[in-house]
């Protein structure tokens, strides 16, 4: 009896987890470049009563056993890295990646992360970055005096200057990819930082070795699907009250006992 009191708990501390993923997907669902994660679970190790297979006392083998699991554990939490949606801004410095990559930032300890929030504008110095001043990566400098910036779908940065008919190349923008995206380890603000299970990036212009093709003037939506989400809210929340009855149940059964 003792035994199902704790399965029932491992189930609520595990529901209660996967609540969090949804809710933290839910409240990103407007964020640039957000990809959406859920909980993944294991059952634990099971506590073995009667092997299978073993000798029954006459001459024969026991065709099934007994087994009995302890519960359950979160043991990861899968990122989804499918595009989202593009959407179009009024800002030219404004990127999206349509399809495999991430933009380069640079840290301020000068080590590179990774992000696909394309929200960029100019520092004081010409430079472009993020909405956290760190700076995109290849960098370059725009001119004080631009009167436009281009950026065409292979990540090559041009600016009109006055007087001059023929665009100015100020760079180009590369991406970088992971063999294992989903090995990269979330830091907030929209960036990713590389780990040892996500090996080295792969760094190329946009169109090249599978990198997406860059689309100025767009952001990338969120790729969390808020209907899915809540059918996955509803699922965690019935099974959460079953575990919870599991428990109820379990110390009506063992008070029924101390009245014996």
């Amino acid at each position: 009896m003792i035994r199902s009191l704790w399965i029932a708990k491992t189930g609520m501390e595990a529901q209660q987890m996967q609540l969090d993923a949804v809710s933290h997907n839910l409240a990103n669902s407007s964020t640039t470049g957000f990809k959406r994660s859920h909980v993944e679970f294991e059952d634990l190790i099971y506590q073995n009563l009667r092997q299978v297979g073993s000798p029954n006392g006459d001459e024969g083998q026991l065709p099934t056993g007994l087994q009995l699991g302890l519960g359950v554990r979160p043991v990861a939490t899968a990122r989804n890295f499918e595009q989202g949606g593009l959407q179009q801004t009024t800002n030219e410095l404004d990127m999206a990646i349509n399809g495999r990559g991430f933009f380069q930032i640079e840290l301020p300890d000068g080590t590179t992360a990774y992000t696909r929030n394309g929200h960029f504008k100019l520092d004081s110095q010409g430079q472009i970055v993020d909405n956290n001043g760190l700076r995109l990566q290849p960098g370059f400098t725009v001119p004080a005096d631009t009167i436009k910036v281009s950026i065409s779908s292979r990540g090559e940065v041009s600016a009109t200057l006055p007087g001059q008919a023929t665009p100015q190349v100020l760079g180009q923008i590369q991406l970088a990819n992971f063999v294992n995206a989903a090995g990269l380890e979330p830091k907030g603000d929209n960036l990713f930082t590389q780990t040892a299970a996500s090996g080295e990036p792969v760094v190329a212009e946009p169109g090249t070795q599978n990198m997406g093709l860059v689309n100025q003037g767009y952001v990338e939506n969120s790729n969390v699907n808020v209907v899915e989400e809540l059918v996955t809210m509803i699922q965690t929340q019935r099974a959460y009250e079953l575990n919870a009855k599991a428990i109820t149940t379990s110390d009506q059964m063992l008070a029924k006992l101390a009245q014996l």
